[in-house]
């Protein structure tokens, strides 16, 4: 394991403090250029408009999301390293697919996603159904290093204030993804190169903004479960270290002590 890839008690502390791990120019070379190039000769070639609203609800490129190139920037450029690191010694759920999520340029008419954490109240699932995952990892193909160019906008912190709400106001079924305090919450906007990385917990709220810019932005997503996942998922939205056995005992260092919002 290279050093570019291991993970220090620092790195474990900014983790579990704020829920977020940013690991500038990760991927670069052939492996990025054949993933990037994939998906923009999908975009040019095979993009249909009348879906957008699904491909932003889902992925873009669905027909590709088992593609070797796309996988491999999971598999073969850093992030599966950083990933285990992450969650050692709990074992996942091989990582099998690939989520594509495109920002249209020139502030296309792309549903804009509000502050949110995945899998839970989705708009277009059941209140009552759950696709949670552990912790997504996610890699710029294309795109511009700036706020206004669709950039991804996080919560840093927020896994702590979502767990408590999750475990004191909310019930399974509710229809609002995230509180009042934290949907009105701007967020941290991620400016990315290509090649850059980002491993986020998956109680971070987060939202996307619309892309001014007239360039594609362009990332692939990768959801990785604890391998009990399916029995844990209730359980780990009300406690954000379940999932993490490595870092529990890191936690109790960095716990808010202020029971009110963030």
């Amino acid at each position: 394991m290279t050093s570019s890839i291991a993970l220090t008690e620092d790195d474990k502390s900014a983790f579990v403090r704020d829920g977020v791990l940013i690991r500038r120019r990760l991927l670069h070379g052939d492996r990025l250029d054949h993933a990037a190039a994939l998906i923009d000769d999908w975009y040019r070639h095979h993009y249909r408009a009348d879906g957008l609203t699904a491909y932003t609800n889902r992925t873009f490129a669905p027909e590709l999301d088992r593609h070797p190139d796309l996988l491999a920037l999971f598999h073969d450029g850093g992030l599966a390293d950083l990933v285990e690191q992450l969650l050692c010694p709990a074992l996942t759920s091989p990582v099998t697919t690939a989520q594509v999520q495109i920002r249209l340029p020139d502030a296309a008419s792309q549903p804009a996603k509000a502050m949110h954490v995945d899998g839970v109240a989705c708009p277009h699932l059941d209140a009552a159904e759950l696709r949670t995952f552990t912790l997504i990892a996610g890699v710029m193909l294309c795109g511009l290093p700036a706020a206004e160019a669709g950039a991804l906008h996080y919560m840093p912190g927020g896994h702590w204030r979502m767990a408590r709400h999750f475990a004191t106001d909310w019930r399974l079924g509710d229809g609002e993804q995230t509180p009042p305090d934290v949907a009105a919450q701007p967020g941290t906007p991620l400016l990315a190169e290509p090649g850059d990385a980002i491993v986020m917990h998956h109680l971070v709220p987060h939202r996307v903004a619309a892309n001014t810019s007239p360039v594609p932005r362009t990332m692939a997503y990768f959801r990785v479960r604890h391998h009990d996942h399916d029995q844990l998922a209730l359980r780990a939205l009300r406690d954000p270290w379940l999932e993490y056995p490595g870092l529990r005992d890191l936690a109790q260092h960095h716990a808010p002590v202020d029971p009110q919002p963030l």
